[in-house]
């Protein structure tokens, strides 16, 4: 059974703090039936990972939206994933891309059209806020990994380093940040870190297990310090429940002259969710029996 999961970690002598995800299961569900080029692949699967690390970290329940835009061959990117206050509850993950039939391999910038007017947005929707909380950043950057960096850098005002990589079966992301008495601590500890991170290979950030990687690319620190300290993982699961009552009442607030409008015109009417990749589609017995359901009051 594949797994998809975040594991936090901290180095406890140094003060600073990490996270890695790897979604397999997970991201496989959200590729299913997409067909897409695999440049377009592999930075959604790379923007996935780095959703669910975001929300990982969040202190309460709520939902985060993230969407790279831009004038580039990939349009959007836009990924969505709901947090529970409980640390042992799953984190519920979705996301789509939007972008041209054909796209060839070149530079994430060139490829989300960042020299363009490209941006990052968050969406932060709490139960408690009245409005979600916003923020707008420019994609500045050569990888995901540094674009994430940036907004993080600049929103948490922490240096914080993401190394990503993503193919059709996974996608991973691993995470450190420092935080703020890390040189009192030991004034070399943070680019020591981030030297030694940068060596990591794409291979080991897909295959390897997190105790393994870790000790592979900071065992000296690790002998030498006090150590990792490495939390209980958390689950990451594909989420697109079906809408279809949320459908129906779209139609209805068609009402009944524009739905057999569309009907006459296309035989049926048919709605795509985007986002979670889901046909729905209405025949005019199905219209009909719809509309027949809820009365007089649905036909204006």
């Amino acid at each position: 059974m594949s797994h998809s999961q975040i594991t936090r970690f901290l180095f406890e002598g140094l003060d600073i703090r990490g996270a890695f995800v790897r979604l397999e299961a997970t991201w496989q569900k959200m590729l299913a039936g997409r067909d897409y080029p695999l440049p377009v692949s592999e930075l959604l699967g790379q923007s996935a990972a780095v959703t669910a690390l975001i929300a990982g970290q969040l202190k309460h329940s709520g939902r985060l939206t993230l969407q790279l835009r831009g004038e580039g061959p990939i349009q959007m990117l836009v990924l969505d994933c709901q947090a529970e206050e409980d640390s042992a509850s799953a984190l519920l993950l979705r996301g789509m891309a939007r972008s041209q039939a054909s796209v060839l391999p070149a530079p994430t910038p060139e490829l989300l059209g960042a020299q363009h007017g490209g941006r990052l947005l968050m969406s932060l929707d709490l139960p408690t806020a009245r409005e979600p909380y916003q923020s707008f950043v420019p994609l500045e950057g050569e990888t995901i990994g540094e674009i994430f960096e940036h907004y993080l850098t600049q929103s948490e005002q922490q240096p914080s380093r993401l190394f990503c990589a993503a193919d059709e079966r996974s996608a991973s992301c691993l995470f450190l940040q420092k935080l703020p008495d890390a040189d009192s601590r030991d004034a070399d500890a943070w680019m020591r870190i981030s030297q030694l991170a940068a060596t990591v290979k794409t291979q080991e950030l897909q295959t390897l297990p997190l105790e393994t990687l870790l000790q592979r690319l900071f065992h000296e620190e690790i002998e030498n310090g006090d150590g990792v300290r490495v939390y209980p993982p958390r689950p990451v699961r594909y989420h697109c429940p079906e809408k279809s009552e949320q459908i129906r009442t779209m139609v209805l607030s068609l009402g009944r002259a524009e739905a057999e409008s569309i009907l006459a015109e296309h035989g049926e009417i048919h709605i795509h969710d985007d986002i979670c990749n889901r046909d729905y589609r209405f025949s005019a017995e199905d219209v009909a029996a719809l509309f027949a359901a809820h009365g007089p009051q649905a036909t204006h």
